[in-house]
């Protein structure tokens, strides 16, 4: 019997209270069973202090943020006057071999590790906006994993599949994930040499870069028909529950952890649901 692993994995856990009660819902009610905590999220205390002590077997990474927010350290290179970060995608390509830049780099996602190492125990690496898929940051990214006992280190392989539908490859956003998915299958190529090198772990593939902002039921159940061979594939959403009656792209990810139809099929196409920590 073929062994396949499947990890719904919710990012953004403490950016706000929309992100953390999602996660508490997707747990509980649903079948959510790991999520990717936001050190310098404004609802971080809550997330570790109202929400993890309700989730007793959720999986948790650090979601290392540089992206959004404001920083843990003194970070000029990648923050404003006031320390909130500032810097974009192609700024990282392009600078990724200046000393200068990992060093504050190497800084602040040590800090956020160590914030959420305080709170709570990690069961693997991650990163808002796939920024440690970078090369450079990659190797980062491992040798704090190494240095912390975090075994597992998030990689972004996915494998191109079609939802036969014709409005989400309409939507203006699926070239731009297209060219996404072959940026990142680019360097999970590199960064899989230097999974090796560390003696670390990682997912074999990843769903939810090339449906980004348009994730639902139908694009895991497509992405997961498309593995037929023995792998751990993470499905990556960004759910949110709101108090109102606000509907967008993260309630429809939330819906995701609720739909029972969904986690039947996920059985019956042979993927046994769980998280890193319980891998080993």
């Amino acid at each position: 019997m073929i062994n396949k692993k499947f990890i719904l994995n919710a990012d953004d856990f403490g950016l706000t209270q929309a992100h953390n009660q999602a996660v508490l819902e997707g747990y509980n009610n649903g079948f959510l069973t790991s999520a990717s905590l936001c050190a310098n999220g404004e609802a971080f205390e809550s997330a570790v202090h109202d929400i993890l002590p309700d989730c007793p077997n959720l999986g948790i990474a650090a979601h290392l943020n540089i992206m959004e927010g404001k920083s843990l350290t003194d970070c000029p290179l990648l923050t404003d006057d006031n320390g909130y970060f500032n810097v974009g995608y192609g700024y990282l390509i392009l600078n990724q071999h200046k000393k200068e830049i990992l060093e504050q780099i190497e800084n602040e996602f040590r800090a956020q590790i160590e914030k959420v190492q305080a709170n709570t125990t990690i069961d693997h690496l991650d990163s808002h906006v796939h920024t440690h898929a970078i090369p450079e940051l990659f190797k980062i990214v491992c040798k704090l994993a190494k240095e912390y006992n975090i075994k597992y280190v998030r990689t972004q392989f996915e494998e191109l599949y079609f939802i036969p539908k014709l409005e989400k490859h309409l939507n203006l956003n699926y070239p731009l994930n297209l060219i996404k998915i072959a940026l990142l299958q680019y360097f999970t190529r590199i960064n899989r040499k230097t999974i090796d090198e560390y003696q670390l772990k990682t997912n074999d593939f990843i769903i939810g870069v090339g449906y980004t902002g348009m994730m639902d039921s139908d694009a895991i159940e497509y992405g997961l028909k498309a593995l037929d061979e023995e792998c751990i594939t993470e499905a990556l959403i960004h759910p949110c529950k709101y108090n109102n009656c606000i509907k967008d792209s993260h309630t429809k990810e939330f819906s995701i952890t609720q739909n029972m139809t969904l986690k039947d099929t996920i059985v019956r196409l042979g993927f046994d649901l769980t998280n890193y920590k319980n891998l080993d």
